[in-house]
């Protein structure tokens, strides 16, 4: 099989990588790519990533099926202009991706299939948002309607906070166009988790795994929001009953909602969770693999992650829930000096050596310059650990990027603090 992965990012280098390790593939081509994804896949010299681009080499180059990793391009409608090439893609259409380009869209079908969520309401009017949020209980959360990178999130404790949210969105644009219309959010509290879920538009679904990321910047949870900063797999209250729980009164209704709106939803589905004392309520979906969950989630699969992957493409998933290994994954992402704000690029890596048994290094924002593996983006290298237990995985992840070196290297140092308190004085 001829298989093609859209994006550049450590997702998708996690994706190659367990693509790779399938007695099924031929060929593995991946575009932009990055140093590490050069690795296991070529990478085309093509002219730029626009979709009709993407279109005429998969055609050309005879791709039996094409994996988009990023949420971009789901939101621009590659995977419409590839089946309307007849080229097999894995990932929901634009409408169907809608559940994360727009917050508006997935809170209101929430609520019209009766999906636990948090209350809720839609503004693209300052004084209107003003009033609302003057009248519910702080703290509230002001989301920007679309894509914002993992960013749109704003938590407001304080009428000042939120002024400061709803004037940046609808004022002055500091989201662009994302933040023309926002939704504001009463704040969940609990342990927010990730579940994620292979669907195949047809009614078919399979669960993949569960996992728990670190989206601030800072130890303890502090600091702006990232695209991530670590993630493990899996998370210890994520146990059977509550996934079956979370597949009846989320996963189900919502793709029926979805197939009812006139847009069947085919791809991976990620409903991101919080564990409240009333049960799991929905915090967003998104619709594509997440960075740098994927990176904690790919090593522990044992099936053929192609074939899932395949399977769900085409509309035939034969399984119901993925078959993993017993080890732990934790991944923690060695990010630039600066990040998520402005940051310097073109400094040489060194020390990330072989992987082994115990642990992998999935590139990032990284590329090859005069011979040399050099930083080229905020989040560099995602290293993963792997054991018997979190607490050997995160021990296994921290050993190997304490070997890596660049300037103006930072990352958390507590990656998977939850699971670790947890596991105090039992085996992990």
């Amino acid at each position: 099989m001829r298989v093609f992965i859209v994006g550049g990012g450590g997702r998708e280098h996690a994706l190659a990588w367990g693509v790779s390790r399938s007695p099924r593939l031929d060929k593995l081509y991946a575009y932009p790519g990055n140093a590490g994804i050069a690795e296991c896949a070529e990478i085309p010299p093509l002219p730029g990533d626009e979709i009709g681009t993407l279109v005429d080499f998969a055609r050309g180059a005879a791709i039996d099926l094409t994996i988009v990793g990023p949420e971009a391009p789901l939101d621009a409608g590659i995977v419409d202009e590839f089946s309307r090439a007849g080229l097999t893609i894995f990932g929901p259409t634009q409408a169907a991706a809608r559940l994360e380009s727009s917050k508006a869209f997935a809170k209101q079908l929430m609520a019209s299939v009766g999906v636990p969520s948090a209350q809720f309401g839609v503004f693209d009017d300052f004084n209107a948002a003003w009033n609302y949020g003057t009248t519910h209980r702080l703290p509230l959360v002001v989301k920007a309607d679309g894509l914002a990178g993992g960013k749109g999130a704003l938590i407001c404790e304080t009428p000042a906070k939120l002024e400061k949210a709803l004037d940046a969105m609808l004022h002055t644009g500091a989201f662009g166009l994302a933040g023309k219309t926002v939704v504001i959010e009463e704040f969940l509290q609990g342990e927010e988790v990730s579940l994620f879920v292979l669907a195949d538009g047809s009614g078919g679904t399979c669960v993949l795994a569960s996992a728990q990321d670190y989206k601030r910047i800072g130890e303890g949870d502090t600091g702006p929001n990232t695209g991530g900063m670590g993630a493990y797999s899996p998370v210890g209250v994520v146990n059977d009953e509550l996934v079956e729980h979370v597949m009846r009164s989320v996963v189900e209704p919502t793709l029926k909602g979805m197939a009812a709106a006139g847009a069947p939803f085919a791809g991976m589905l990620y409903a991101g969770l919080m564990l409240t004392q009333d049960g799991p309520r929905v915090i967003e979906f998104n619709c594509r693999f997440g960075d740098p969950e994927t990176q904690a989630i790919v090593p522990r699969v044992a099936d053929d992650l192609l074939m899932l992957i395949y399977a769900a493409a085409t509309g035939h998933l034969p399984v119901r829930q993925v078959n993993l290994t017993k080890k732990k994954a934790a991944c923690v992402v060695l990010a630039s000096e600066g990040y998520p704000g402005r940051i310097q690029t073109g400094h040489e890596i060194t020390g990330i050596g072989p992987d082994d048994y115990v642990s992998v290094v999935f590139h990032s924002g990284t590329k090859v310059s005069e011979g040399k593996t050099v930083t080229d983006g905020g989040r560099v290298l995602g290293v993963t650990g792997m054991g018997a237990t979190i607490r050997a995985a995160v021990h296994n992840a921290y050993m190997r990027a304490e070997r890596i070196h660049f300037k103006g290297k930072i990352l958390r140092r507590d990656i998977a603090w939850r699971e670790l308190d947890r596991s105090k004085g039992s085996s992990g």
